[in-house]
């Protein structure tokens, strides 16, 4: 499994950006620009907060599993790797959202003189810092299930 890339992310979060931005001029032209769900950077949040505390679970009992301790209880490959996708999902996803709530606030920052505007701004600008908390929390959470390098190939030893 390949880690995911931060260029990646940040590209995604820009192309994304730009469209939302366009699109929002596009809709706005044609009518009234749906509005920001307030719940959208709750909902970020609380993704981010479970990565977060799944991330520190593994990491807890990887170093108990490391050390040896008695009683310690293993992590299973299979859950680490499931980890590891959940978390590069998430990432993924949550590039693409916060990239879209970036480009409606970009849009909306345009055109602040109506309350309303102002607080879909808010909770775009919100989203946005959420969205870039579940990318932290899922690059967090594969370091932590990233596999210490093969120290097979010693000096004189024959590659297999």
């Amino acid at each position: 499994m390949k880690q995911l890339r931060i260029r990646t992310l940040i590209g995604l979060f820009l192309v994304a950006g730009v469209l939302s931005w366009g699109g929002a001029g596009l809709w706005e032209s044609f009518g009234t620009l749906p509005s920001v769900p307030s719940a959208a950077p709750i909902v970020l949040g609380a993704i981010a907060a479970v990565l977060l505390a799944t991330a520190l679970s593994l990491r807890n009992r990887l170093r108990a599993q490391r050390e040896r301790r008695p009683g310690a209880k293993g992590v299973e490959p299979l859950m680490a790797a499931r980890a590891v996708v959940f978390g590069q999902a998430s990432a993924l996803v949550a590039s693409l959202v916060a990239g879209v709530y970036g480009g409606v606030g970009v849009f909306l920052l345009g055109r602040l003189d109506v309350p309303a505007r102002q607080d879909q701004a808010v909770y775009a600008g919100f989203s946005v810092l959420a969205g870039v908390a579940v990318v932290a929390a899922a690059l967090y959470l594969e370091r932590v299930c990233k596999l210490p390098e093969d120290d097979d190939t010693a000096e004189g030893a024959a590659p297999a």
